[in-house]
């Protein structure tokens, strides 16, 4: 595995959603409240966000400074 495939592995929506689950059935057998699971799985599933938006705007970044973009600012 390179570094491209790991960084499109963290940007992933369904990496996060798995992760996001196996934190919520771990928690679930370890005998946690509802509530802490609730928020457990909700801080996993907003670092999975801020991941896939940093990999994604330093992707945008680096086409942008290759030239690769032709897109124009709105």
């Amino acid at each position: 595995m390179n570094w491209n495939d790991l960084k499109r592995k963290l940007a992933s929506r369904k990496f996060w959603a798995a992760v996001a689950g196996l934190v919520s059935a771990v928690l679930v057998v370890m005998n946690y409240s509802e509530n802490e699971i609730t928020q457990a799985v909700s801080v996993v599933s907003a670092a999975g966000v801020l991941i896939a938006y940093i990999f994604a705007e330093g992707s945008v970044d680096a086409a942008r400074a290759e030239g690769k973009n032709d897109e124009t600012s709105v």
